[in-house]
């Protein structure tokens, strides 16, 4: 059993620290992100050129409600890099966990399109998403501790649309937006808290998250797939190594683990 828990130290060691927290640390808030799909499109290029990423926390449209997400990749996406399920992350935050009403992408003026057999690329007109934004609803309620994904599902081929017969085009922005917790964690306490354990929560097929407890005995591991678990606790003489099995995590909310005793 030690050899187990050493040889888990060390892919811990090696992966870092930032999954565990104590119950001290964010308190109140949850993990957000946000990623962008997309329907295919008959094109060879839509490139949309996305600036900024904001989440709206009141009922009503006020400006002042409005916080951009501190992790923002910004840049020209390729929609049709994102067809057939896959996906890209666009940014992440922490927030206070409570109502979020609204989403919105901030474009720049750098979007355009490529037809199919032609080599060159003509621009997208985009006069709303220029100045205020494209404006999404999402009314998710985020709990705390837990991480959320809201995917932006891109429909190409509705967003393109010509301007007559002159050869240009506009891009007029229709979303899908598809909001969902995708992992809940695990928390607890541990005594004596001078033992500081290192914690290894394990799945079934041998992946591994882990973090250790606080000053005070508590820990708090987020990020944490729904599944079944085994916790492990490793420490140092006189304290004892202990390990907790089926442990039950659900993507919408932190499972509480019994106090585990060290001595």
């Amino acid at each position: 059993m030690k050899k187990n828990f050493l040889f888990g130290m060390l892919l811990f060691a090696a992966a870092g620290f930032t999954a565990c927290s104590s119950d001290e640390d964010a308190a109140g808030s949850a993990r957000m992100e946000v990623r962008m799909t997309d329907a295919p499109g008959d094109y060879q290029e839509v490139n949309v050129d996305i600036q900024s990423v904001q989440v709206h926390r009141n009922a009503n449209d006020d400006e002042s409600g409005w916080v951009t997400l501190d992790n923002i990749r910004p840049g020209v996406y390729n929609l049709l890099d994102f067809a057939n399920g896959k996906d890209t992350l666009l940014a992440s935050a922490n927030l206070p966990v409570g109502r979020i009403s609204q989403i919105r992408l901030v474009l720049g003026n750098n979007n355009s399109l490529k037809l199919k057999g032609e080599n060159t690329t003509r621009p997208l007109n985009t006069p709303s998403g220029q100045t205020s934004g494209v404006k999404l609803q999402i009314n998710a309620d985020l709990e705390a501790d837990v991480t959320y994904v809201v995917l932006l599902d891109f429909d190409a081929p509705k967003s393109v649309v010509p301007r007559g017969n002159s050869g240009q085009y506009n891009l007029k922005p229709v979303i899908r937006t598809i909001t969902k917790a995708v992992a809940g964690g695990i928390k607890g306490t541990v005594t004596p808290a001078a033992a500081k354990p290192g914690i290894l929560v394990i799945s079934a097929a041998n992946d591994t998250i882990g973090g250790f407890a606080d000053s005070n005995g508590n820990y708090l591991i987020k990020g944490v797939p729904a599944g079944t678990y085994k916790v492990q606790f490793s420490t140092v003489a006189p304290y004892q190594n202990k390990e907790v099995t089926s442990v039950v995590v659900t993507n919408d909310q932190i499972t509480q683990v019994p106090t585990v005793d060290l001595n």
